[in-house]
Formats: structure tokens, C-alpha cells, sequence
């Protein structure tokens, strides 16, 4: 049974929040709400802006215009390591592990902003994937592509998060890998913590999610419950193939 821990309570809230790369705007007034307990997917075609708007909450790019509140308070101008200290943590996309770095370095780096013992984060990722726990003395540049998401991903729960943001974990993957990714992302909903989660892969995204936002060329094209968007016509068609 999969030890769970106490993650807090945080909602995440976005109001009007433009980002330009130079003159060009690439973010055009977003507004999205991740609630207290929440599952939340952000669903588009590659370069509709997801990323950008995930470094753009976690502090790594500039935002020209809007507002970012995090349990409340403004995190707008802060820096990334002090926004994941107040438990908003981003896994990106491309996993970036350190690859000359073991399995358990790359664990510990993740508790980077931690103080005190990390006992109980490591036995919960442990559960939640076995196979880091097997091999926590290999180097992570010799695991395969799909361990090597389970273990970025498993790197942020070690932030102990408030807020996870998840980019295209399934990018890349075979299908026996996001099957287990996917187990694993309901678990985490079942121990209570909160996920904003951008995905092209529209089909896994919203059987995880309590609600979506589809994203085109920068703006919220349409909004519903996940059920609600798994059944819009226009959204099977464009997204789903059928």
C-alpha cells in the first residue's frame, strides 16, 4: 500500500497572463484555475504554447502582463528554486536527468530545497516505481527512455509538492510505458496531490483529469470538464481521431 503523505492544500490561480518572446506574444491572455485536489489538463498540438506557459508559472520565463497566484499569493518576479519552495514543482519535458549522476543522486538532487531526513519521500517513489528502487546505483544516462521518465518524474515528488506541473511526460514513449505512467499519475490523484498536467496526447490526458483547457496558437480555445470535452464533437474530431 503506497505510504501517503501529507502534500498541503494549494489552488493555483491565473488571471489574463500574456507572454511575448521579443515582439512576438506568444502566450495571449490565458486564465485557468487548478483547484484544491484537482487534476487539470492543458491540451494542444505542438507549439500551441504549453510549455510556455508552464515555465511561465514556475519562474524560468517572464511574463509581460496577468497575474499568478499560488496558495493566494502572487509568484510573479520570484525565482524558480523559491517557487518550489513554496510547493510548485514543474517535471519538463525532455526529463533532463543527470545522466553521470545515479539513480539515488538524481533522487536526492530533487530534495534540494528540502531540510531534515527525506526517508519517507524515498520509500513513496519507491513504491509508486519499483524498478528505481532496483537499479538506485545505475547510472540514469544507462536507463531507458521510459525509466528515465519515471524517474523525473519521481525527482519532483521528492520537492514534496504542493502543485506538480507535468510537461509531456508521454512524449516519445511506447504505449506498455504510458500505461504505467498513467497508473501511477492516478495514484498520486489518490494520495491527494494536485496536477496540472500539458499533454498532446489528448485521449490519456482527460481519463486522468477532472477538467481541461484546449490550447491553440496561445489562447484558450474551449474549457469544460473532461467528460465534457471527451464528448464535444468538434474536440473528437480535431483531437481524438473520431
Amino acid at each position: 500500500m503506497l505510504l501517503k503523505l501529507f502534500w498541503g492544500i494549494a489552488m493555483l490561480k491565473i488571471n489574463d497572463l500574456v507572454v511575448n518572446y521579443g515582439k512576438l506574444r506568444v502566450i495571449k491572455g490565458i486564465s485557468l484555475t487548478v483547484g484544491k485536489d484537482s487534476m487539470v489538463a492543458v491540451i494542444g498540438a505542438n507549439g500551441s504554447g504549453k510549455t510556455t506557459l508552464l515555465h511561465s508559472i514556475s519562474g524560468l520565463l517572464p511574463i509581460t502582463s496577468g497575474t499568478i497566484l499560488f496558495d493566494g499569493d502572487p509568484i510573479v518576479g520570484l525565482k524558480p528554486h523559491e517557487i518550489v519552495k513554496r510547493g510548485l514543482v514543474q517535471c519538463p519535458e525532455g526529463r533532463y536527468v543527470v545522466s553521470t549522476l545515479s539513480v539515488r543522486e538524481n533522487l536526492l538532487l530533487g530534495a534540494f530545497t528540502r531540510k531534515g531526513k527525506i526517508d519517507d519521500e524515498l520509500n513513496l517513489v519507491f513504491e509508486l516505481f519499483p524498478i528505481l528502487a532496483r537499479r538506485q546505483k545505475q547510472h540514469a544516462g544507462t536507463l531507458s527512455g521510459g525509466e528515465q521518465q519515471m524517474l523525473a518524474i519521481a525527482r519532483t515528488l521528492m520537492a514534496r509538492p504542493k502543485l506538480l506541473l507535468l510537461d509531456e511526460v508521454t512524449l516519445g514513449l511506447a504505449p506498455v510505458i504510458v500505461a504505467n505512467i498513467h497508473d501511477r499519475l492516478a495514484e498520486l490523484r489518490q494520495l491527494g496531490l494536485s496536477i496540472l498536467l500539458a499533454e498532446q496526447n489528448v485521449m490519456f490526458a482527460l481519463s486522468l483529469a477532472d477538467k481541461g483547457y484546449i490550447l491553440t496558437s496561445g489562447s484558450i480555445y474551449k474549457e469544460g470538464s473532461a467528460q465534457e470535452l471527451r464528448n464535444d464533437k468538434v474536440v473528437r474530431e480535431a483531437y481524438l481521431g473520431t
